[in-house]
């Protein structure tokens, strides 16, 4: 069953261009379902019948799990046999017609303009870690990017001269996304200054952002910079990766941006995705009226 896994892994990668982020999740999801398959007796995923989907759904709800962890394994298992009815290897899909949970639509945790502030004030900028990290916040306010694509960034996708950065998305989709000012500077002050100190002993390395051995740095390395700031400025609110992408939209949108605009330096490719964050600054003005006015 793994070596049937496996192939499908590579065909999403090569004909779908599926992230690697992606592709080990759905690799996870499914390595999960098989070893629940073969616990219940079952040697073969040819052989499943939607009994035996369903069963490991229900224990998956048993045991607690969110209703996203299990649609999102539900989505890979689905995947999986549209992929074999495919290429022929079953004549029916046991997945076929299963519904998802709902899921309750959460609004994303923001941070106000003060909050975003006091972020990106906190990294010393006498240190070459510390222009790295400025710099790399204020770019990620300043276009909205994923971690994964900032953290691949290399220098050749800044265009520090025109303003802009180009980066590859979700599906090996390539975009253009302004640059301000504000961010140009402090990745400028990085590049001239810090990132040469930091790969003074391997100078050929390539991408953009470095760790203090010269090689790229990874998203979990980010995830401990930014969680360390934002307890160093005494921020209470949970702060994620997406946290300053989150911010960047509704930033955006408090202040006339239009959604199609928002939607493209975003890189969704469903403007219904970018939604989410017209409802985020709604709650924000009705949380403001009834604050402020007095028959509210």
């Amino acid at each position: 069953m793994e070596k049937l896994i496996n192939s499908f892994i590579h065909y999403l990668s090569v004909e779908r261009g599926l992230s690697s982020n992606t592709l080990s999740s759905y690799k996870l999801d499914l390595l999960q379902y098989i070893k629940h398959l073969r616990e219940n007796g079952i040697a073969n995923l040819k052989d499943t019948a939607k009994s035996s989907i369903i069963g490991h759904l229900m224990k998956m709800q048993k045991e607690g799990r969110a209703p996203a962890t299990i649609s999102r394994r539900l989505a890979a298992i689905k995947a999986l046999y549209r992929f074999m009815l495919a290429e022929g290897l079953i004549t029916e899909d046991p997945a076929a017609n299963l519904e998802s949970p709902r899921l309750s639509q959460r609004l994303p945790q923001v941070l106000t303009f003060r909050e975003v502030e006091l972020l990106l004030n906190q990294p010393p900028l006498d240190k070459p870690a510390g222009q790295r990290d400025k710099a790399m916040l204020e770019l990620l306010y300043a276009t909205g990017i994923r971690v994964s694509e900032l953290v691949s960034l290399n220098i050749d996708d800044v265009n520090l001269e025109m303003g802009f950065i180009r980066c590859i998305g979700k599906g090996s989709k390539e975009r253009i996304v302004p640059l301000g000012s504000v961010a140009t500077e402090y990745v400028q002050v990085y590049q001239g200054n810090g990132r040469a100190k930091l790969t003074i002993k391997n100078k050929q390395e390539t991408s953009l952002f470095v760790n203090h051995h010269g090689r790229r740095l990874t998203r979990q390395g980010f995830w401990k910079i930014i969680k360390k700031y934002a307890r160093k400025g005494g921020i209470g609110k949970s702060i994620a990766p997406h946290t300053l992408r989150h911010s960047f939209a509704t930033h955006l949108l408090e202040n006339g941006a239009d959604l199609r605009s928002v939607q493209e330096m975003l890189g969704h490719s469903d403007i219904t995705t970018t939604q989410i964050y017209t409802h985020l600054t709604k709650s924000r003005l009705k949380e403001v009226y009834s604050q402020t006015h007095p028959r509210a």
